[in-house]
């Protein structure tokens, strides 16, 4: 009997769908995605099978979210096909990464974390990045975003104060400074994509070896 350890985050109800259509614009078949901070899972069994011809493999730190991914794999009856989650902390580069999914990547991932984390795991995670993909490869980060260092909703300005009464370092990061720790890895941004509820699907490329 498998224990359901799933957890339900509302935010990928209301986002999975809008994520997937960016996703389906760039991603290819016969290759590997790679998704940093996966939480509950469901983001990536529902991505899993809306492109059954990739492999996504998620990553978590924490060992709750791991387990409530493997009880979504089971769920969705995925097994043959979805890899276990990984357990991967951001800050710790060069990630751990099998050698199987080094030679099939194609993009990495991250979706509603930079904003629940320290300002280094940002850091870490354009680090750890490029030091994983090749160029031409792909980095695509969704979340909220402030431009020019101002919120671009009342909303988001109310979530940015929740968030920082919950733990300071976390907070709503400002586009062009997360922007420019991607270029120091050797990325360059390609699109920032209008989403639903304030948020912001940003597409970089690997563009140094």
């Amino acid at each position: 009997m498998i224990l359901d350890n799933r957890l339900f985050f509302s935010a990928t109800q209301r986002n999975k769908g809008c994520i997937g259509d960016v996703l389906s614009r760039i991603i290819k078949k016969n290759r590997s995605i790679l998704e940093i901070g996966s939480g509950s899972g469901e983001h990536g069994v529902f991505f899993q099978k809306r492109f059954p011809e990739i492999i996504w493999q998620t990553t978590d730190p924490d060992l709750l979210h791991r387990k409530s991914i493997t009880s979504w794999i089971e769920y969705e009856k995925l097994n043959k096909i979805m890899p276990q989650p990984l357990e991967l902390d951001v800050e710790n580069t060069p990630w751990k990464i099998p050698l199987k999914l080094t030679s099939s990547i194609q993009g990495i991932v991250s979706i509603n974390m930079i904003h629940v984390a320290k300002w280094n795991c940002t850091i870490s995670l354009f680090k750890g990045a490029g030091e994983l993909l090749k160029k031409g490869q792909f980095l695509i980060i969704y979340g909220p975003f402030k431009i020019g260092n101002k919120h671009i909703s009342q909303s988001n300005y109310l979530f940015d104060n929740a968030l920082k009464i919950q733990n300071d370092c976390w907070g709503i990061r400002n586009i062009e400074e997360v922007s420019n720790e991607a270029k120091k890895a050797g990325f360059s941004q390609e699109d920032i994509i209008r989403m639903p509820a304030n948020n912001f699907s940003i597409i970089y490329r690997k563009v140094v070896f």
